[in-house]
């Protein structure tokens, strides 16, 4: 006959054990583990070298009650969970989100909110679930957004939608002037007949890159009127370049507001039969993977969208620590890239 006897889990290193190993009070580890300043150097290097040793992990929930902060950070999404996860650019500012947490002890919570944004998303917010929230493409009608203001600090990725609102912090790139650039490709190398498939129609970006385009054909002396709305959506691109090509057949240059949506374009102009760049010559938007997925490499406009998202969490755990002096609006620059497509 056997018997097994089930081992004992070891404990887990504690607070006191720590403090036992580095030769100082429980409340100086406390005060070290917190980032304190009240700390000196030789200290901190005694009880790091003895957290090391034990593998010790500091308690979230009690740090929290010690702070009064959750230490999580919510990332607003308002919308189609789809299109999330369908657009590279959203990617890229994860990457930047999580790049700039990972140097910190804040996590990272996502709420894809276009089905319910003004309820059940909102009511999690706002009921201490979160120290901040950090909001990307989000649209006019977004009246939520203005709520959660009230509640916590909030920056956002691209010019909010309430621009006169001269407190908000954002993160963005000048839409109207990197759409000018853009355009202009366009002019520089002889097209005349161009038209445009904008973002939607109720963002700042879609709005801002249609006055970019506008502002280059009006210099040029080339009509502006060749004008299709898209959604920031492949899909979206396809169908306003079918309009687009009903309406002007004599098309020879194509400013897509983004990649993702000028991959949908160049479907409709090989459908078509139309060369680019030899009939129709493209320039897109955002210099995502999209841009360099399909048959024709783009021409298009180069913005730093995980740098911006690196930026956009810098400045709310900035924010969180008490600095003063954060800048509330950070502009990053943009630059044209030349591929085939233009």
């Amino acid at each position: 006959m056997t018997s097994s006897v089930r081992q004992a889990r070891p404990p887990q290193p504690t607070l006191e054990m720590v403090a036992d190993v580095a030769g100082v009070s429980r409340a100086t580890v406390s005060r070290v583990v917190n980032g304190s300043t009240r700390v000196s150097p030789e200290i901190v290097v005694a009880v790091t070298a003895a957290i090391d040793e034990l593998n010790y992990v500091p308690n979230r929930a009690a740090r929290s009650l010690a702070s009064r902060q959750t230490q999580a950070l919510a990332l607003v999404v308002p919308e189609d969970m789809t299109r999330f996860f369908g657009d590279p650019y959203f990617a890229a500012v994860v990457q930047g989100l999580t790049r700039r947490l990972d140097q910190s002890d804040f996590t990272l919570n996502l709420l894809v909110a276009s089905s319910d944004p003004r309820h059940k998303t909102l009511r999690y917010l706002r009921s201490g679930n979160v120290d901040g929230a950090l909001i990307i493409s989000h649209h006019t009608g977004d009246d939520f957004v203005a709520e959660l203001e009230t509640t916590m600090p909030v920056v956002f990725g691209g010019r909010p939608a309430n621009a006169d609102n001269l407190e908000a912090y954002f993160v963005d790139v000048d839409n109207a002037a990197a759409a000018e650039l853009g355009t202009q490709r366009l002019v520089d190398i002889g097209r005349r007949r161009i038209g445009t498939v904008t973002g939607s129609a109720d963002m700042p970006a879609g709005i801002d890159r249609l006055t970019g385009f506008q502002r280059a054909l009006e210099r040029a002396g080339i009509p502006t009127d060749a004008v299709e709305h898209g959604d920031f959506t492949a899909q979206g691109g396809a169908a306003a370049t079918r309009r687009l090509l009903e309406r002007r057949p004599d098309l020879d240059g194509l400013f897509v507001a983004s990649d993702l949506m000028a991959t949908g374009a160049l479907a409709v102009l090989r459908e078509r039969g139309r060369s680019v760049p030899g009939d129709v010559a493209v320039v897109g938007f955002d210099d995502s993977p999209a841009a360099t997925s399909g048959p024709v490499p783009l021409t298009t406009v180069s913005q730093p969208s995980e740098e911006m998202g690196f930026a956009m969490a810098d400045i709310l755990l900035r924010r969180l620590s008490g600095e003063e002096n954060v800048p509330h609006r950070t502009i990053m620059p943009t630059r044209l890239v030349l591929r085939e497509s233009a």
